[in-house]
């Protein structure tokens, strides 16, 4: 059994790489249902559940420190990407199918939780907030918001299932509906925005691959962001959903905001360390959880399922309102839901010109995300009460 801090990093960084690793060498349908962050989720949980480890008080330290220093780190990083003037240049039309798709998920999270709340167990509305958070952002976003709202690792498993099922089942249906989008358009009396492909998008060009020197900058400077944004959130007011910690997450959001626009953001390998600091945080909090919270998987699965076709319903009555085509809100739905990976394929299958379009709105949500799974927490909270 391991009882030292070293030997528990290491079983971390293994599993934490073998899944991606195993999926970019072989493939397979598998990854389509459970992507490898899940997998690596289930696999370190796994073992904690047969006692690899044990929960010494230098583990539990070395757990605390990590997830405390690398989540806001990790936030950082994933803004350094996000043009904001890009987005504003979207125009009005694009917006306001993000705009509409953000308060179709609102106000179907606070409906499917109203629906299903007697079926909950105990602070059953967390891992729906924190669900919320990376269906308009990503899985940073789900764990920034299970930080701020204090969910307990058990229930992260449940969260991150109910995520993969229930994205990949709309994944689905997105791509299907793709020839409706003539009779839909017709129906909307909108015009398709596949004539879209003048719009003036910052440069959205592929950034140079990843440099030694580069990944060290950028671990360096956004771990001495998160040290500067959790001194500043200690020193801010709190109360309510309101935490240190809330404060010390948007004080990171903010600042790598701000470092996007300047010239420093355009120095490649900051989405390399993003992404291997967010596998290793998911493995690292696995590594403190256990299967109990899959018990509650099914009714969260449920309440997904009806997060999603409310969400649909909704969705489709805006587009009728405001004359929206089905190629912007499948873009804007799964910009929301799929994230930044997912949805320029997903433009690309209805029409090339538009995956610009879905990576600055799936940017946008990554910007959006944290805040609101916290204002959505703020409010089934006070529901729950």
């Amino acid at each position: 059994m391991i009882s030292t801090v070293w030997p528990y990093l290491a079983v971390m960084f293994i599993v934490a790489g073998v899944w991606p690793a195993i999926e970019r060498r072989h493939g397979g349908k598998v990854f389509d249902i459970l992507p490898p962050i899940v997998l690596t989720y289930l696999s370190v949980t796994a073992l904690s559940v047969a006692g690899v480890w044990s929960a010494s008080a230098e583990i539990r330290a070395a757990q605390s420190a990590i997830v405390t220093q690398l989540v806001p780190a990790l936030i950082f990083l994933l803004m350094i990407g996000c043009d904001v003037r890009a987005i504003i240049r979207l125009g009005p039309r694009v917006l306001g199918v993000f705009a509409c798709t953000s308060i179709s998920l609102f106000i179907a999270f606070i409906l499917a939780f109203l629906l299903y709340r007697h079926w909950l167990p105990g602070d059953g509305w967390k891992p729906l907030a924190a669900l919320s958070g990376s269906w308009v952002g990503g899985t940073a976003n789900l764990i920034a918001v299970k930080q701020a709202i204090g969910m307990s690792d058990t229930s992260l498993a449940t969260a991150l299932l109910t995520d993969a099922l229930c994205y990949s089942m709309w994944v689905v249906v997105l791509f299907s509906v793709a020839r409706l989008a003539p009779v839909f358009n017709r129906w909307t009396r909108a015009t398709s925005s596949a004539d879209l492909a003048d719009l003036a998008i910052a440069d959205s060009a592929p950034r140079p691959p990843a440099t030694t020197e580069g990944v060290l900058l950028w671990l360096g400077i956004a771990l001495l962001a998160a040290t500067l944004a959790s001194a500043a959130g200690a020193r801010l007011p709190v109360g309510g959903m309101v935490s240190g910690t809330t404060w010390t997450i948007l004080l990171a959001t903010l600042a790598g905001l701000v470092l996007a626009q300047t010239p420093l953001a355009r120095l490649p390998g900051a989405q390399a360390v993003s992404s291997a600091m967010l596998v290793c945080v998911v493995a690292v909090l696995a590594s403190q959880g256990s299967f109990a919270g899959i018990a509650a998987a099914p009714v969260y699965l449920l309440c997904g399922v009806t997060v999603i076709a409310l969400h649909a319903v909704l969705l489709v009555m805006a587009a009728r309102l405001f004359r929206f085509d089905l190629y912007l809100c499948g873009i804007a739905s799964l910009a929301h839901i799929g994230g930044v990976a997912a949805t320029p394929v997903l433009a690309a299958t209805y029409a090339r010109s538009l995956v610009p379009v879905g990576i600055l709105l799936a940017l946008l949500g990554y910007i959006l995300g944290t805040g609101f799974g916290l204002v959505v927490a703020a409010v089934l909270s006070r529901l729950a009460a």
